[in-house]
């Protein structure tokens, strides 16, 4: 049996309904199911929640709630765009909140970057706001995402390295170069601070955008060294992928060394140990 905090519906840009999710995860043997659709953001975004469908989101996790076999639980993906939208925005609303970093710094006209859309929007504004500066773009990403755990810790840090799919087939840098794995090394130090969760995120791997989960194997290591605590989850934007590529992605982490997955249980995120095929309640 699995559980999974990281899916989107159909108030956002996820292609399942609640329901269709829930029914997966019944057939699936997904225990534990948290609702994480993208948060309503003050600009123009094609793949967030509106703001005026919040209400009703929230009312039918919570109608799902009291009806459902399967544990459920209230979350949002929420970007962190300093001086405009950060997880604490939401933090009274939820039982628990994904922060993740989908916008870099904004173009002339206040448009925010988007960093893991098209290849092409990303290398506009690598051109436009970093003078094709691959590092410091990099660097800025690694620094937003020190900054929101800092200012604005959610309960779990998503996909930390997800703007590699941009260096494909290390297109601008290696992962191993000296300044990439200081900025990640120095994110890790904040997160482990925090207390925060990081997740491992399966889906780079299904959508044939990246070879290994986010974060990397590499980085995976660190955390363990650094005892930091993960949670594994799909980023599924449909109820087929609630559950796709865990046990492979299982078995990478007991070969690395991890014993416990964490998930909230009962309204608290506990530690749970794990075989390849599930967790073990």
């Amino acid at each position: 049996m699995w559980a999974n905090f990281h899916t989107h519906t159909d108030f956002c840009d996820g292609k399942s309904t609640f329901t269709e999710h829930i029914n997966k995860a019944t057939e699936l043997e997904v225990k534990i199911l948290g609702f994480s659709s993208h948060a309503p953001v003050p600009f123009d975004c094609n793949w967030c929640m509106k703001s005026v469908d919040l209400d009703t989101y929230l009312k039918t996790i919570t109608e799902l709630k009291a009806s459902s076999s399967i544990e459920i639980y209230a979350g949002l993906e929420i970007d962190f765009v300093p001086g405009s939208i950060s997880p604490n925005q939401f933090n009274n609303r939820l039982d628990y909140t994904i922060g993740s970093i989908h916008f870099i710094d904004a173009f002339a006209d206040g448009k925010p970057w988007e960093i893991d859309g098209t290849h092409a929007v990303f290398l506009n504004g690598l051109e436009t706001i970093f003078k094709n500066s691959y590092k410091a773009a990099f660097v800025r990403y690694f620094e937003l995402t020190r900054q929101m755990i800092e200012k604005s810790c959610p309960s779990v840090v998503g996909h930390l390295d997800k703007m590699k799919i941009q260096n494909h087939e290390n297109k601008f840098f290696l992962e191993t170069d000296a300044w990439y794995q200081t900025q990640v090394n120095e994110t890790l130090s904040q997160i482990k601070k925090s207390g925060a969760i990081v997740e491992v995120n399966t889906r780079g791997i299904y959508q044939k955008k990246t070879t290994t989960t986010y974060p990397s194997p590499w980085i995976l290591e660190l955390i363990l060294k650094e005892g930091i605590p993960i949670t594994l989850s799909s980023d599924a934007h449909h109820a087929d992928d609630l559950v796709n590529q865990f046990e492979e992605t299982a078995k990478l982490l007991l070969h690395i060394g991890f014993k416990k997955l964490h998930f909230l249980h009962e309204g608290e995120w506990k530690a749970f140990n794990f075989k390849q095929n599930g967790i073990l309640f």
